[in-house]
């Protein structure tokens, strides 16, 4: 899709799942299984969506997916299936790991940072070996020493070993003309949105805060949040203006539309689906 001067694409790594109940919180089965049905495990099929942008001066990928540094074991319990990858689509997009300038993580959950890095041979490195990876300091530090209720959501192998081209961001900032983050508290403490702005035009990567369409409604918060109060109020303050400014919302993890605009109806926030044109 093209965004004033710049192109996006959507890139996937596949897809995994989780619990349902974990992905709604507090908000009862009967109401969001409507929207997202459960597997006999109870578990929801979600998207792991990754997002290209391109800028003509520079090749921007915004979260790295699951990526395939896992054993049985977790395949089981995430259920992941990879009808694709990042590196195959990125393949499909005409572009090489070196060709990828800038890595932006909203966060450093395993479903964000898979591809930071790769195995080769014995040794996990980065896969971007040309790339600036951008993350906030503050979920750095947290991702290296998780409490007990977040620890499973982390893997170290995925990021630590591209610490040394990781740049660590201290608060909201502009990454290159056209590219900012801002944070939105919530998920995680730390937890970034990306801006992706060009011509009057403009987009924004939601990441976790709003993973998917279903989660539109304001309440409708994952238990996976530490701050579940924020992202209320983060959700209260944001969404409006990305109707207001008819905004491009990337969600992370929809199987369906990855992306849309979102509009008013009846005191509710909908979306509606683009095209790629």
């Amino acid at each position: 899709m093209k965004l004033g001067d710049f192109e996006l694409t959507v890139l996937s790594d596949g897809t995994f799942a989780l619990d349902g109940g974990q992905m709604f919180g507090v908000v009862p089965k009967p109401l969001w299984e409507k929207k997202l049905p459960a597997d006999a495990r109870n578990r929801v099929r979600l998207a792991l969506t990754c997002l290209l942008v391109g800028t003509g001066k520079h090749n921007i990928l915004i979260e790295t997916g699951i990526g395939n540094k896992f054993d049985h074991k977790f395949v089981d319990i995430y259920d992941i299936e990879k009808s694709t990858t990042l590196p195959a689509d990125l393949k499909k997009a005409g572009l090489r790991p070196e060709d990828i300038d800038i890595v932006i993580n909203t966060h450093l959950h395993f479903d964000h940072c898979g591809w930071n890095t790769r195995r080769e041979g014995g040794k996990v490195i980065p896969t971007f070996p040309r790339a600036r990876y951008f993350v906030q300091a503050g979920e750095w530090e947290h991702a290296s020493h998780p409490t007990e209720r977040d620890r499973a959501s982390y893997v170290s192998e995925f990021f630590r070993p591209a610490e040394t081209q990781t740049e660590l961001l201290e608060g909201n900032e502009e990454i290159i003309p056209g590219v900012r983050v801002e944070v939105f508290p919530g998920h995680t403490r730390d937890l970034q949105c990306v801006w992706i702005e060009s011509e009057g035009q403009q987009a924004c990567f939601v990441s976790d805060l709003i993973p998917t369409r279903a989660h539109l409604p304001r309440a409708w918060i994952t238990s996976f949040d530490l701050y579940p109060l924020e992202t209320l109020a983060n959700k209260q303050r944001l969404l409006p203006q990305l109707v207001e400014q008819e905004t491009l919302v990337i969600f992370p993890h929809d199987l369906e539309v990855p992306w849309a605009k979102l509009a008013e109806q009846d005191g509710r926030i909908v979306a509606w689906a683009v095209d790629s044109r």
